[in-house]
């Protein structure tokens, strides 16, 4: 790939380095299956919305796959890596109308949608270099579009099956609608807000005359009211069970009810119930049957039904009807709340509840499917696992699968005009667009009608991006029977009620079947005040693409292992600050042991290995990697990266380097063969860390790979190397307590000369080792006589003793005439 000499300078210059690298991975399709056999391990990446820019949140949850992806090849697996962009739903049509200056309705159907895919195409484009830059390992050949032909014709032919099997139906229901963004939503787009608002006292009368107060805060609605309603209990109100009650100002009767579901001690404990003022407006409107009076529009002014507060906008309605209602003597008190609210997610905006045609996934009925489900799933953590539980608990609402929108997958149905039966293309026709497509057929085969008709809605986009699963299934070359569960979702826990939901729905109603064995959890980036960065907001201190001319890929990707699995994680260029110290580490360190390890590069590490020093780090080194593979198959990549991390700068550079380095510089005072042992072991240590640091930090590991050990080892690249042909198991005891007391020794001469100000090199006349064990001065001088050599090279002692340490003496250092002289109590 490179020259030696290119490659070890004595600075590492990442930023010219990333682009050879990247390169260099492409022209060999280092990550590609076929290069990495072994059992399948495949993953269902999220596809990302195409909304906008990326945003560091995503750097910090697309890494997280990647730093696993990259684990499970070097652990033997041939990982299935896909990756694929959502852009067929209303988030695109949002960034595209914002980004172009335009309005869907406007511009028109075909026109936006054609504008659509052109900006979504350029948008993907610059996603995918992005995803480059960070190193990420997926099979780009591998890729999908939410909106490519091949998903459209997966997702309608999916519509058709779950129609077919009795899952979906299509009705004119009162449904979830922003009338911002012009359409129809699903309880899972919902947040939910809380706002100051103003209960207003109305006044209706009964036929006789008698007055009845009503607390709202929607006075807008009183053209849509459909009833007055009190408690059964409330005594207040039974006497008027059966009469009915003038609506001010529009002046039409209601019927005054009982129910149940009123709070007596809640306003006047009289309430009206229009169509629609909330979900409690809608229960009573399907338990009673009500008439549905529309006052407002799908575009969010008040309907011809509103009479003078026609074509006025809800809030500027609201306010006009308080004051006629003040000015007719209809209002009798107000008084100031606070009450929560459903907005949209997408726009902030609150919802209204609009009766209109759609289409509906059953969810209500299969409730405690749909929990059982998650016990065969594993949860990382284990705890989202009761944030799904949660949600599905709290379902109330079927799943409505219409948006009246322009850009996205068209409902592949056709209408028969006059009796509405529903009419669906074969599955060979896919896709379809009944806009701009003939029917199927050309009369109605119920009644004969030849007028055909199209729908004219389009999918929620989770209905697509539910069956990921499948879409990856479709881009496997190997066997697809075998391919559903998956092994790994990963994503971020605010779409757990959105995607991970939906697609174990999609996937049980398909195949009874559940996508993934696992679920890995990420939590989001927080600004330095703890709020989430997103998109929809302007509060990130740092877009990717900056940050990426100001720290190296891998230093980037090191902060996002830092982030514990599940958790929320602060902005921070301490710990970028911290990566970029141990990426310089790694260059020095390995140049250290490139220059003393050439010679021995085409020899595999002999066993025994001669060496207490050496024996030791083995030993250390084998302890490591089994906890790095324990918290890594449990997805805890953070607490990985943390046992690599003391490893390198503790045992290995802190500790075993310095051991080792009078017998690298000074090899005749040694055993040769001891000598030998130790520059295969430096060799051999130095590929294990390469292994561990390379899920982390690709880039740097792959170069210094490249530079020290392809002659050794058989793989193009680190990334396909496997841990089990190189990490060893290493049993240490036999010298465990030799190198305690060794390395309590050094540790005591490095921190006596720190003290005093002195460099490490400063000889001394005499280390006096004075032990307290009472009776085994004889042990410890055995011990340590045979590493007396490497004692006085790292000590810098000239000469040894042993002796018993006084009683209350302490570790010292003297200067005795010109000569330093060293007293550590072991």
């Amino acid at each position: 790939m490179c020259s030696y000499t290119e490659i070890m300078e004595k600075k590492y210059h990442p930023f010219e380095t990333e682009k050879k690298i990247q390169a260099f991975w492409d022209t060999n399709a280092v990550y590609a299956p076929e290069h990495n056999p072994g059992p399948l391990w495949s993953i269902d990446t999220p596809p990302p919305t195409v909304s906008g820019a990326l945003h560091i949140g995503h750097v910090f949850s697309y890494t997280h796959t990647d730093i696993i992806a990259r684990y499970q090849r070097m652990s033997g697996f041939s990982v299935f890596y896909p990756h694929g962009f959502d852009d067929n739903g209303l988030a695109t049509e949002r960034f595209v109308e914002k980004k172009c200056g335009v309005r869907a309705h406007e511009l028109g159907r075909t026109e936006f949608i054609n504008l659509c895919l052109k900006e979504t195409q350029q948008t993907e484009h610059h996603f995918e270099q992005l995803w480059r830059r960070l190193g990420f390992s997926m099979d780009w050949r591998k890729s999908y579009t939410t909106i490519g032909k091949s998903v459209r014709a997966l997702s309608q032919g999916s519509f058709i099956e779950l129609y077919r099997k009795g899952f979906i139906y299509r009705k004119e229901e009162p449904a979830l609608f922003c009338t911002t963004c012009y359409t129809s939503v699903a309880q899972a787009e919902l947040d939910d807000k809380e706002v100051e608002s103003v209960f207003n006292e109305i006044i209706f009368k009964t036929a006789d005359g008698v007055e009845l107060v009503v607390a709202t805060t929607r006075p807008e609605l009183l053209s849509s009211c459909v009833a007055l309603l009190y408690h059964p209990d409330d005594t207040r109100y039974q006497k008027y069970a059966g009469t009915k009650a003038l609506v001010p100002l529009f002046d039409y009767e209601v019927p005054i009810i009982a129910d149940e579901e009123v709070i007596p001690d809640k306003g006047t404990g009289l309430v009206m119930c229009c169509t629609f003022g909330d979900t409690t407006d809608i229960e009573w409107f399907k338990k009673h049957s009500f008439t549905y009076c529309e006052s407002i529009g799908r575009d969010g002014r008040m309907t011809e039904r509103a009479g003078f507060l026609k074509g006025k906008k809800v809030a500027d309605a609201r306010k006009a009807i308080i004051e006629v209602l003040k000015e007719k003597g209809h209002l009798k008190n107000q008084r100031p709340i606070k009450h929560m609210v459903n907005t949209h997610e997408r726009c902030k905006k609150e919802i209204e509840y609009i009766a209109l045609p759609q289409w509906f996934l059953s969810l209500l009925p299969y409730k405690d499917t749909f929990i059982s489900l998650a016990d065969t799933i594993s949860w990382y953590p284990a705890f989202m696992k009761s944030r799904y539980i949660n949600w599905v608990e709290n379902i109330s609402w079927d799943w409505c699968l219409s948006r009246q929108r322009f850009y996205g997958i068209p409902f592949p149905v056709w209408y028969c005009a006059e009796c509405l039966a529903v009419i669906l293309p074969e599955e060979s026709q896919l896709p379809v667009d009944p806009q701009e497509e003939k029917p199927p057929v050309t009369s109605c085969q119920k009644c004969g009608c030849g007028d055909i008709i199209p729908d004219t809605d389009v999918m929620d986009t989770w209905n697509t991006s539910s069956l990921t699963p499948y879409i990856c299934r479709e881009l496997y070359d190997g066997d697809p029977s075998t391919f559903i569960p998956m092994n790994m979702r990963p994503q971020a826990h605010d779409i757990i009620r959105t995607w991970a939901f939906y697609t174990i729905v999609k996937t049980w109603m398909h195949d009874k079947a559940i996508p993934w064995k696992d679920v890995v959890i990420s939590g989001h980036v927080l600004t330095p005040e703890g709020s989430k960065i997103s998109k929809s907001r302007a509060n990130s201190p740092l877009v990717p693409e900056n940050l990426l001319k100001m720290y190296p890929a891998d230093v980037v990707r090191y902060w996002t292992a830092s982030g514990s699995l599940g958790a929320d994680i602060a902005f921070s260029e301490t710990q970028l600050k911290l990566g970029q110290r141990l990426m310089i580490k790694l260059w020095n360190a390995f140049r250290f042991i490139n220059e003393h390890t050439s010679e021995y590069l085409n020899e595999p590490l002999q066993k025994p290995v001669k060496g207490a020093v050496n024996q030791w780090i083995l030993g250390r080194s084998s302890e490591a990697f089994e906890r790095y593979k324990k918290y890594f198959d449990a997805f805890e990549y953070h607490h990985a990266l943390d046992v690599v991390e003391r490893f390198f700068w503790h045992d290995f550079c802190d500790n075993y380097l310095e051991l080792i380095k009078d017998q690298l510089f000074n090899p005749d005072k040694y055993d040769p063969v001891e000598v030998k042992s130790m520059r295969m072991t430096l060799d051999h240590v130095g590929i294990c860390i390469l292994q561990w640091f390379a899920p982390f930090m690709p880039y740097i590991t792959e170069v210094l790979y490249q530079a020290i050990y392809t002659d050794t080892y058989q793989p193009l690249s680190v990334h396909q190397t496997r841990f089990a042909d190189i990490q060893v198991e290493y049993e240490y005891h036999e010298v465990k307590s030799l190198m305690e007391d060794l390395l309590t020794v050094v540790s005591v001469v490095r921190k006596l000369k720190s003290d005093h100000k002195l460099s490490l090199s400063v000889p001394i006349s005499e280390l006096v080792i004075a032990s307290t064990r009472e009776g085994k001065v004889e042990q410890v001088h055995h011990e340590l006589a045979s590493q007396e050599a490497l004692i006085k090279g790292v000590c810098k002692a000239a000469a040894i003793e042993y002796t018993i340490a006084l009683p209350g003496q302490k570790s010292s250092l003297e200067l005795v005439g010109d000569a330093y002289r060293a007293i550590v109590i072991l």
